[in-house]
């Protein structure tokens, strides 16, 4: 690993890893990774070449979440007053993004992590590994994970992640139709890899022009206007992206 706190392998050229690499803090998001993160996302969907991106954590581990110690830092960073903008822009290249996204659930998808394994169009999990909506345990509304459990699933689905709030492990994940399949820990990797060269075998354009039609069947709205309805049912405005104000609100 280096010091880079997201990483791009390339398997081969249709299909492309996309790694958390903060794997001391179980890849907790901060504005540095969050930016880089954006970045890799939409260079990435202006390669033409690629057919699938996977999105993993370094270490075995997916994303714990946002890392309240960076946060919380005195002095506070200059980048936790730009998270949020960085954060739905990642989000909103998601949305756009022409090529198939896989995601691989070890350990832990929390809160702004579990947002990004709602964000792929596949998720395997590992059996022991869990997704979880905890912001209605701090108090705080959860517009990023809304805005994916509104575009892909019925309202019922939704109230069981964000209002209970608790973990849901690889097999309940599967049996609500949020992930594709729950493994064995050791063999979510290779289980990835199984599917992603299903998926990296059809035709870039043709992958391209189902993921418009998807976009366009029924949801008119733009990226931008889409993650500006979930933000808008927030009432913490301008502080739901800084928990550490909202904790104060």
């Amino acid at each position: 690993m280096t010091d880079d706190v997201v990483l791009i392998e390339r398997p081969s050229e249709r299909v492309a890893h996309v790694i958390l690499n903060r794997p001391q803090r179980r890849n907790a998001l901060t504005g540095p990774l969050a930016t880089l993160f954006a970045d890799t996302i939409e260079q990435l969907n202006e390669d033409a070449s690629i057919t699938v991106i996977v999105i993993r954590g370094a270490n075995d581990a997916f994303c714990s979440g946002l890392d309240l110690k960076e946060f919380a830092a005195d002095p506070q960073p200059d980048w936790v007053a730009t998270f949020g903008d960085e954060w739905r822009r990642a989000h909103r290249a998601i949305f756009d993004s022409p090529h198939i996204i896989v995601g691989a659930l070890q350990r832990a998808a929390v809160n702004g992590g579990a947002a990004l394994a709602l964000a792929c169009d596949f998720l395997i999990a590992g059996d022991e590994s869990f997704l979880q909506v905890g912001e209605i345990q701090q108090g705080m509304a959860a517009p990023m994970n809304m805005a994916w459990l509104r575009l892909r699933f019925p309202e019922s689905i939704a109230s069981r992640l964000t209002l209970l709030g608790d973990r849901v492990l690889g097999p309940e994940l599967v049996r609500l139709g949020v992930a594709f399949a729950s493994v064995p820990e050791p063999d979510v990797l290779s289980e990835v890899d199984a599917l992603v060269e299903r998926l990296a075998a059809h035709d870039p354009e043709g992958v391209t022009r189902i993921k418009r039609s998807l976009r366009q069947t029924g949801r008119p709205e733009s990226a931008e206007e889409w993650f500006a309805q979930a933000l808008a049912a927030d009432p913490l405005d301008g502080k739901r992206m800084n928990p550490i104000a909202a904790r104060n609100t």
